[in-house]
Parts: C-alpha cells; structure tokens; sequence
C-alpha cells in the first residue's frame, strides 16, 4: 500500500516518485544474477551460461559441498564479483572453517551465515570478508542491535513494509557507517520499481528476479547486460 500511495502522488503532482523522495537516479544501475544452490557441477554450469553478468550471487547450503560450489562457479566464471547467500544455514564451526577460503577466492559479501536468532556469535567471529544482515534487519529498529555484527544491510521493501520505512533504514544505516544492499522478495517489474530508486545510492543491487520468472508485468523494468534502467511511468511511480 505504502508504495502504491507514492504512485499515486507521483502521478497526481507530475513528477517522479525519486523527486518525491529527493533521491538522485542514475539511468543504469549493475544487478547481481543468483545461482541457486546445487551440485557444484550444475552451479558452475549456470555460471557459465550467466558469465556476463558483472556479479553473481550464489546460493550455499552450509554442507561439505559449500566451498567447492564456489570453487568451481570461479572456475567457469573468473571474470565476474561473486557474492555469497548462505540463507542463515552455517554453523560457527562451518564459518571458521570456509570463509578465510572464500576471501582468497575474492568473495566480496557473505549475507546472513546464521539464523536471525543466533547471530550474536558474529561478535565473537573475525570478518576477513563483509557480512550482510537479511533475516535480522527488518526496519530502522533493528540498528542497534546489528552494529557490532554486520558490515552491509539488505534493505527489502517487502521486510521494511514499503518505500517510506526503506528511505528511513538507508538514511540512518548510512549514518550508522553500514553499506547497503538493496534486495527483493519473489516479485514483477512492479515490485523492483520501488526498490529501483534506492538501488542509485546503494554499494550492492540484488533485483534480478523478473529475470527469472516465466512472465512479467506490461510495461516491465529494462534489463540488459546485468543493468537496470529506470522505470517507466506506465509501471510505477
């Protein structure tokens, strides 16, 4: 509801939900392309097929199998920035055990290792690579408690309940010296248009699910290349 209001007053006052905001945009923003968690043969073969995409984000599963899914997604992709989505399934020990590899093999981001609840041993742990907060960071009340955890926030208009509360989040995230990664639920075209305007600011942009979806919406989000251009007014804002 929240960003259909700013929809509304975007249309109803002329300009664009950006301007509304005060918020720059840039007409291309760089997304990264999610390899879902398998074998390592398959995941390296879906990296392969994905090679141009500027970042790949690849899912893992908190197995024996973890670091050689990442070894072999560099080996069929050595060109492209990889990021890690561990999806709260690491164990302390697992963490200990694999991340000083996954920061030789040039991994820039590992996001939520361990479930939101459990997440107070990130205190306890050293981050030779960044840690981004998805399942713990909600809203702007959840800052607090992540300072000495996180290094990067996931920011979702679907956790953060619109556009009004995400500007909020990445205004006092920011202040509070965290990087930001601005991410998505399963959605259309519809639902990145939001999101599209924080992705300008942001270190990190996660928004290719349209792509992975038999339809989308009319009017849909330009993707090209792993880039997003700006949304039409015909969809949003």
């Amino acid at each position: 509801m929240d960003c259909a209001l700013w929809d509304l007053e975007a249309k109803i006052s002329g300009k664009r939900a950006w301007e509304l905001a005060n918020m720059p945009i840039v007409p291309e923003v760089e997304t990264s392309f999610t390899i879902s968690l398998d074998a390592p043969a398959a995941m390296a073969e879906a990296a392969r097929a994905n090679a141009n995409a500027p970042i790949l984000k690849l899912k893992l599963g908190g197995d024996n199998l973890d670091l050689s899914r990442v070894e072999a997604v560099c080996e069929a992709a050595p060109a492209t920035r990889l990021l890690i989505d561990a999806n709260e399934s690491w164990s302390p020990s697992h963490y200990r055990k694999i991340v000083p590899a996954l920061k030789g093999l040039k991994v820039e981001l590992i996001e939520q290792p361990f479930p939101a609840d459990a997440d107070h041993v990130l205190e306890e742990l050293d981050h030779p690579v960044p840690v981004c907060a998805d399942e713990s960071c909600h809203t702007s009340a959840d800052l607090p408690r992540l300072t000495n955890r996180y290094e990067v926030l996931n920011v979702k208009l679907d956790k953060t309940g619109g556009l009004t509360e995400a500007l909020l989040l990445t205004e006092r995230a920011r202040r509070g010296e965290f990087k930001l990664l601005i991410g998505c639920m399963v959605c259309t075209s519809l639902g990145i248009a939001p999101a599209r305007v924080l992705a300008s600011t942001a270190d990190y942009v996660d928004l290719d699910v349209p792509l992975l979806l038999a339809g989308d919406r009319h009017h849909r989000l330009p993707y090209e290349n792993g880039r997003i251009g700006i949304p039409a007014r015909e969809l949003w804002g």
